[in-house]
């Protein structure tokens, strides 16, 4: 890696972005570093490098891309953060400060590992590009595991699986995402990733690109026929872990997942997205409860595409996904892209966050115990997300499985607590009932009624409602308690 081709990723995103400054940047952590070897026996410059090429592909702005190259300058050479701050300003010294508390807890053992999450929720909040610098740092030190001893490539691999991947997909980087799963999958379940990987890689990617091809030379004549010229179709795979986990947690064969790839359709506007969806339904047959419309009602993270299956060449499934460029850009950078977008140089007064980090830092500031936090998290924040909608229209986000219960008392908590029935799709269902992406859901309530059931607790997933539910179970037992003692 060299810094020219850092540099040259940097401007083909930001034309304005000051070169000079990039090179001090390289010049001076070389200096730092000078010496330094990595485990892998290259010079340690080589890993400020690439966390800063990482940080510039996926659009990040430039002081960030400055305090990628710098970022292990405090913490492993005699330079200082004020040093940091002399030559490169307050805004990289924050960055690098902010990524250098991180990096003081090493990962030994399970607590110090539970204390060093909550930390990296709080350099979050402060600024959401700390973590862009530690996915960056953390995906080249996985490209470089062979260096490391087997323990410690496992216990490395698993808390990117079990931290850094989650967060990733919450903040849309699908980029990051996808290539910790796969580098993680193949140090802890080697035997199943070589057998996906020839399954996956070798068997049938000769039969997957022949389909793909007459699938875009089809889409592409019919694109053009109905008055379409601007539009790029290529084909996503789906990554080997993604494809394990769906095999797993769904109890189906390689061969029964659809989306194993699918093809993508970029072009200009969201006009011309619905447009594409038209013209795609009109020449294959749509597959029944396979369509998405993520563009009216973007993911959590902002993530936006119509998605939908049809039955292609011999009766096969295959998913396509439109998006504008933009989209497609965010679909893949997450939130960093998002910033470039609205601004070509991040906007150093907006302390806007994300909706996710900020339900975090209330499940923090609730909860004492690390166990419990670290529990919370999971469960409440890293499920899946799913949109559901009142009667009157408006878009309740979910962790995936959400019952009626948890639906009702994101609502208002006197809708959960007077809850009496449900309505999904305009039929009467369960209060237990799992709801799905698009329900619409109506509570039924029994006006006079003042708590919830007790039992309700056993099934409900979200933190909010078991809150709601214990707060009304604790006041209507202390009644019966003064009645037993005689007060």
């Amino acid at each position: 890696m060299t810094v020219d081709r850092v540099i040259k990723v940097a401007l083909e995103n930001n034309p304005n972005i000051d070169v000079e400054l990039l090179r001090s940047a390289y010049e001076f952590a070389d200096m730092a570093h000078y010496g330094q070897k990595r485990k892998s026996g290259e010079s340690y410059i080589q890993h400020c490098l690439h966390t800063a090429f990482e940080l510039a592909q996926i659009k990040a702005d430039q002081d960030t891309i400055v305090a990628g190259i710098l970022h292990d300058v405090p913490e492993d050479t005699n330079y200082s953060l004020d040093d940091i701050e002399d030559h490169f300003g307050p805004e990289v010294a924050k960055l690098v400060g902010g990524i250098t508390k991180l990096g003081k807890i090493k990962y030994r053992g399970i607590e110090r590992y539970k204390e060093n999450l909550k930390r990296m929720f709080i350099a979050m909040a402060e600024d959401i590009r700390v973590i862009f610098i530690k996915f960056s740092d953390r995906l080249h030190n996985l490209r470089t595991l062979d260096s490391l001893p087997p323990d410690k490539q496992i216990r490395i691999a698993k808390e990117t699986l079990e931290i850094y991947a989650p967060i990733a997909g919450l903040l849309g980087i699908w980029r990051m995402k996808w290539q910790m799963e796969d580098i993680c999958f193949k140090y802890l379940q080697p035997e199943e990733y070589k057998r996906y990987e020839y399954k996956y890689e070798i068997d049938k990617r000769a039969e997957r690109n022949q389909l793909i091809q007459k699938i875009k030379q089809k889409l592409s004549k019919e694109l053009r026929e109905n008055g379409l010229t601007e539009f790029n179709i290529e084909g996503r795979f789906k990554h080997l872990y993604s494809i394990y986990q769906k095999m797993q947690n769904k109890n189906r064969k390689f061969d029964e997942i659809y989306d194993v790839f699918a093809l993508r359709i970029i072009v200009p506007t969201v006009h011309d997205c619905y447009k594409v969806l038209g013209i795609i339904h009109n020449t294959w047959k749509p597959k029944a409860k396979r369509f998405k419309d993520y563009i009216s009602v973007p993911k959590p993270n902002g993530y936006q595409s119509l998605h939908t299956t049809i039955f292609g060449p011999e009766g096969k499934a295959i998913e396509f996904q439109i998006r504008t460029q933009e989209m497609h850009d965010q679909a893949v950078y997450g939130i960093a892209a998002h910033w470039h977008y609205k601004n070509k140089n991040l906007d150093k007064t907006d302390k806007t966050q994300p909706k996710w980090i900020q339900e975090v830092l209330n499940i923090q500031r609730d909860t004492k115990d690390i166990d419990d936090f670290v529990s919370k998290i999971k469960f409440d924040i890293f499920q899946d997300r799913i949109f559901v909608f009142s009667p009157k229209g408006d878009v309740f986000e979910l962790p995936e499985d959400s019952t009626p219960i948890d639906f009702a008392y994101a609502v208002h908590t006197d809708i959960g607590n007077k809850a009496t029935g449900v309505l999904i799709n305009d039929k009467i269902s369960t209060l237990d009932a799992s709801l799905r992406n698009g329900d619409l859901v109506e509570i039924l309530i029994e006006k006079n009624r003042k708590n919830p059931n007790p039992d309700w607790i056993k099934f409900v997933k979200t933190k909010h409602a078991k809150d709601r539910i214990r707060q009304f179970s604790k006041k209507s037992k202390l009644p019966t308690l003064k009645r037993i003692i005689g007060m």
